[in-house]
């Protein structure tokens, strides 16, 4: 928990500079909204690193152990955060300033692409059967206060004008960063592994990389999909919400910066109190109910989401973001966690979550602010139904892979695997007398 903590602490920061502050110092030109178009580029180019890197560490994660390759995610994407703020700025070292932040930008993907489809896993091989629901709220937890402790810290530096925050303002929150990844890599060292992963075998273990991935795609490619839809859904609509909404109201609306970023300040304390309770939640009646309800809460909003962030009220603007980023989104995020989780046997476990989760994430969370944002500002009159539009396909996404769940199958093909090994025992033994 405290792990994810760290990291969406370090990637829901440049998320929100990529709205408020990236353009202007990495980008800038004649037209504010291009270079925001631009800053929110680089947002998505981290993306594109997250795939290869979820399949990667998914394999070490089904052969080294889950604990390495956390610790591992944690010093990439801290180190990678930390850089980015000592980066000169375009005036300084000119085309040079941008393209060291997209490499860093990429590097902070590529550490972040193992980060919470292992703590889902670990999280859910720890936990039995009565359990899996609260301790799947772990790294949602975690997740929700990196996302508040980097939303109070993007509250802050904003709410010093704009002159402190374009000079070294923005600075501070990345430069910490140092800080806190020595504090997380020195946790993660000293945490326990996971049972089920000490298990398993010995000769699945000790597979080739290819091997995973050939078994993955053989016999778990439905887990895949059902995975990339929920996960895919779930990022777009999250990202939308809190990257989105803040350059919508910032340069579209005229709104204060620090309006927004306090929205998304309150629906993170609403979520780590929500969190926990549906967590619990979870365990009592069935996570298809609840990421369901989320979905259809989101698709219900949809439209309506507009009305309220054009009022430019303040109140109407954190009453939904509280809503749909503290309540509704966690509805699906907690309950999306064991439900991945529970869509692979544990020999895959981690290589098909990070697969999955990562190649939809890459596309939907990476490209959808972007999308958005590229909709309104090229329209002449910036309408918004596009928007809204994409916001309800992600949620019909959700449902779509809830009702493909894979779960008895993978049951199915467990206790007949664990019905041969007796009759694998013996016939090993015959052959080796």
């Amino acid at each position: 928990m405290i792990g994810t903590t760290l990291e969406w602490f370090d990637f829901y920061l440049y998320a929100s500079m990529a709205a408020l502050v990236f353009g202007k110092i990495f980008f800038p030109s004649g037209n504010s909204s291009l270079s925001t178009l631009a800053a929110f580029a680089t947002f998505a180019v981290g993306f594109l690193a997250r795939p290869l890197g979820g399949m990667l560490f998914g394999v070490l994660g089904d052969k080294i152990g889950r604990k390495a390759v956390l610790s591992l995610s944690l010093l990439i994407m801290g180190v990678a955060s930390g850089l980015i703020g000592l980066l000169p700025s375009y005036q300084s070292i000119g085309i040079a300033a941008p393209v060291l932040l997209v490499v860093l930008r990429i590097l902070q993907g590529f550490g972040a692409s193992a980060e919470l489809g292992s703590a889902i896993t670990v999280a859910y091989e720890h936990a039995d059967d009565k359990t899996r629901g609260r301790y799947a709220a772990l790294p949602a937890l975690g997740a929700q206060i990196g996302l508040l402790a980097a939303s109070l810290a993007v509250t802050a530096v904003t709410s010093f004008g704009n002159e402190f925050l374009l000079t070294w303002g923005w600075r501070i929150p990345f430069i910490a960063s140092f800080a806190l990844v020595g504090l997380g890599y020195w946790i993660r060292r000293n945490m326990p592994e996971s049972p089920e992963f000490e298990q398993v075998a010995t000769d699945a273990r000790n597979r080739k990389g290819l091997h995973v991935l050939g078994n993955l795609m053989r016999s778990d490619w439905r887990g895949l999909l059902v995975v990339a839809a929920v996960y895919g859904g779930y990022s777009a609509i999250a990202y939308t919400f809190k990257t989105f909404s803040l350059s919508y109201l910032s340069e579209f609306q005229h709104v204060p910066a620090n309006v927004g970023s306090f929205g998304v300040t309150l629906a993170s304390a609403v979520a780590i109190i929500a969190v926990p309770i549906i967590g619990r939640l979870c365990d009592r009646v069935n996570i298809r109910s609840v990421m369901l309800f989320g979905a259809i809460g989101v698709l219900v909003l949809a439209f309506p989401m507009f009305w309220v962030l054009d009022t430019g009220h303040s109140v109407y603007i954190w009453g939904f973001l509280m809503l749909t980023t503290g309540v509704l989104a966690p509805l699906i995020f907690v309950a999306g966690s064991p439900f991945m989780a529970r869509q692979f046997p544990t020999e895959v476990r981690a290589s098909g979550i990070g697969t999955g989760r990562e190649i939809s994430g890459a596309v939907a969370g990476g490209f959808a602010p972007l999308a958005a944002l590229a909709m309104v500002t090229m329209s002449p009159s910036h309408e918004t139904w596009g928007v809204s539009l994409l916001i309800a396909g992600c949620a019909l996404l959700i449902v779509l892979g809830v009702g493909f769940d894979q779960q008895r199958r993978v049951r199915s093909r467990s206790s007949e695997s664990e019905v041969s090994l007796p009759e694998q025992a013996r016939v090993n033994q015959e052959t080796a007398d």
